[in-house]
């Protein structure tokens, strides 16, 4: 390979643990319930905070979350509150702490991936049918995109 240059050992290293933190991530993100709450969140945070050694009191918690950086912490939630769907065409990200969940187009191509019925299916298979608005009114179709909102708290 002439006139690439190799990346440094540091460089490798970084790009190796990035990787194997955001696969260990998706290998046990189901095992943290309910799904799709910042309560399963957290379980994965103390999870991971306990396998680095550290003790269950608040000012271990706080030091491991400090420690991992806001850069890190963010790429960690977005992949823990993520699925592909590859078969389907979608991507659905589902943030608890957004107001909506959104599902966009692996095929832009093709609108139907984006038909209600194929929505539906993939929130089914991800275990969000029940926790989004069943109100299709309320789905808002951007280019690309579809954004559900949450299912309000009932009163």
């Amino acid at each position: 390979m002439f006139g690439m240059s190799l990346p440094d050992p540091d460089q490798l290293q970084g790009t190796l643990v990035d990787f194997a933190l955001l696969e260990l991530i998706r290998q046990h993100r189901l095992s943290f319930q309910p799904l799709w709450t910042v309560d399963s969140w957290v379980k994965l945070m103390i999870w991971l905070a306990l396998n680095c050694g550290l003790s269950t009191d608040k000012e271990s918690f706080e030091h491991f979350a400090q420690a991992l950086g806001e850069r890190i912490t963010t790429r960690m939630r977005r992949t823990f509150f993520e699925r592909e769907l590859g078969d389907l065409e979608l991507h659905v990200l589902a943030d608890p702490a957004d107001s909506q969940v959104l599902l966009l187009s692996q095929a832009p191509q093709d609108p139907s991936v984006l038909a209600p019925e194929c929505l539906t299916r993939a929130l089914k298979r991800v275990d969000l049918l029940e926790l989004v608005s069943a109100d299709r009114s309320e789905w808002q179709a951007l280019d690309g995109v579809v954004a559900i909102p949450w299912k309000r708290p009932e009163s």
